[in-house]
């Protein structure tokens, strides 16, 4: 019985995380992001930011390396970004070398700013994945609640394409 109780645990918590990073998955960060756009209607004291973070060559490094060492790569960026951002913000694996990033309680765009450029601060210091050491960059796009969408899908798409523009 206990293992099935152990079993069943781990089929609710990959629900809600990626089974590679631990990171929550796209489901849960739906669940954040729309309570966060509650609270900030509610209260009008903040906005809250998603960052679609694309790692830049990640194709290049599973295909040159391997997917194992891509893996391990992920798992060192997801560590780095929780190391990195705030308490209470999320980070979460939307797929591949895809990450998306919401800030919650930031009061101006020069907040959202500072953890952005905190992130890439992140970066300029090599990943040690398998005995190697691998310079990575990413490329981030911003959007904000409520200025720029109202509504998760909305807000997704309008980072990914600032991404896109970024890169």
């Amino acid at each position: 019985m206990t293992e099935r109780k152990q079993y069943e645990a781990r089929i609710a918590y990959l629900a809600d995380h990626d089974a590679l990073t631990d990171l929550v998955n796209r489901n849960l960060l739906g669940d954040r992001v729309t309570q966060t756009m509650h609270q900030a209607h509610r209260t009008g004291e903040s906005l809250l930011a998603l960052l679609f973070l694309d790692l830049d060559r990640f194709k290049d490094i599973n295909d040159s390396y391997g997917h194992m060492v891509g893996d391990m790569l992920l798992k060192s960026v997801a560590t780095r970004l929780l190391e990195t951002l705030r308490e209470g913000d999320t980070v979460a694996r939307q797929g591949g070398g895809e990450f998306i990033i919401l800030l919650v309680g930031v009061h101006d765009v020069p907040d959202i700013i500072k953890v952005v450029t905190k992130i890439i601060h992140a970066f300029a210091a090599p990943f040690e994945v398998d005995c190697q050491q691998l310079h990575m960059t990413a490329s981030i796009g911003v959007t904000v609640f409520p200025n720029d969408g109202e509504d998760m899908p909305t807000l997704l798409c309008n980072a990914d394409t600032a991404m896109y523009r970024a890169k």
